[in-house]
């Protein structure tokens, strides 16, 4: 594992000061990104594969799914009708043409990744020594990566400050879902600390299986990826069915998806009122995702 919160933090912070205009280099960057998560998924499996008595761990990573999802998802949907009450955001009445399903089935596919890599790992004769380091260096430049796309995703601090009803929502569910982490940390009887940074994933999957597999291992790792997209997966059936009558509910669960993934549910159903807020709160917990957990990571070290 590297050494400290500093050196893992360092690629993000670099490449968030590379401004970008070239709308080229950025899809290839983008490619680039999206190709490096599932590499980092793949060998996040082969590490599942390397523990000791898998069945009881695999136990272990369902219980922790299951209690960190069910009471953070509680935690954020009790707070957050209260923007809809005391800061209302109007949306359009529309219906939603996507295919949730095919949506659906691109998460899937992250499970997928996974998945093979576990078989991999359980099925062929592979030395997986190997496995944490290459992961540490693909993170490394996946944080810088993932850097440069926050700076140039076209939203200025100006842009942000003026969203109330986007700074509100990502604030309720920051607030809300760190209760939600202490509560499951009480339950699970585990440091306060590493309840904290699980719950500080805010739906992005990908990056939150990454850190904390890296910093707590694979049983953590694997835990806090499906808490995230189980996250997603329920924001798609989620949004259309509520957009109308709790708008910043419906973005709000989405958490950090609402500015990409589900941000095209949440247009062609709540209309065009709803793209700058779900961007902003979106965009606020994005960047928020690795600056919390690995503060809280930090504290166990």
């Amino acid at each position: 594992m590297f050494s400290g919160m500093l050196f893992i933090f360092a690629p993000l912070v670099i490449g968030y000061l590379f401004s970008i205009s070239r709308i080229e280099v950025l899809d290839k960057i983008n490619q680039a990104t999206s190709w490096l998560i599932y590499v980092i998924l793949f060998l996040m499996g082969l590490s599942l594969a390397a523990l000791e008595d898998f069945g009881s761990n695999l136990k272990i990573i369902v219980t922790m799914t299951v209690t960190f999802f069910v009471i953070i998802s509680l935690c954020n949907l009790l707070c957050l009708p209260l923007i809809d009450r005391f800061l209302p955001l109007e949306s359009e009445k529309k219906s939603s043409n996507l295919p949730l399903s095919r949506m659906a089935l691109e998460s899937l596919k992250l499970i997928i990744v996974v998945g093979s890599g576990l078989a991999a790992g359980l099925l062929l004769p592979l030395g997986l020594a190997w496995v944490e380091v290459a992961s540490e260096w693909i993170l490394f430049v996946l944080l810088f990566f993932i850097g440069i796309q926050l700076r140039n995703s076209g939203l200025s601090l100006k842009q942000i400050l003026v969203n109330k009803q986007g700074m509100a929502i990502a604030s309720l569910i920051i607030i809300s879902s760190l209760i939600g982490g202490l509560l499951a940390a009480w339950a699970l009887d585990i440091p306060a600390y590493q309840g904290l940074a699980m719950a500080s994933g805010f739906g992005w999957y990908s990056l939150a299986g990454i850190l904390m597999g890296d910093a707590f291992g694979p049983v953590f790792g694997g835990a806090s990826f499906m808490i995230e997209l189980l996250r997603e997966l329920v924001a798609l059936v989620f949004i259309p069915l509520f957009i109308q009558k709790k708008p910043s509910t419906a973005i709000g669960y989405a958490g950090a998806t609402a500015m990409d993934f589900t941000l095209p549910v949440i247009q062609s159903t709540g209309g065009v009122k709803c793209v700058p807020v779900a961007i902003v709160s979106g965009f606020i917990l994005s960047l928020l995702v690795p600056v919390l957990m690995l503060f809280f990571v930090s504290l166990g070290s």
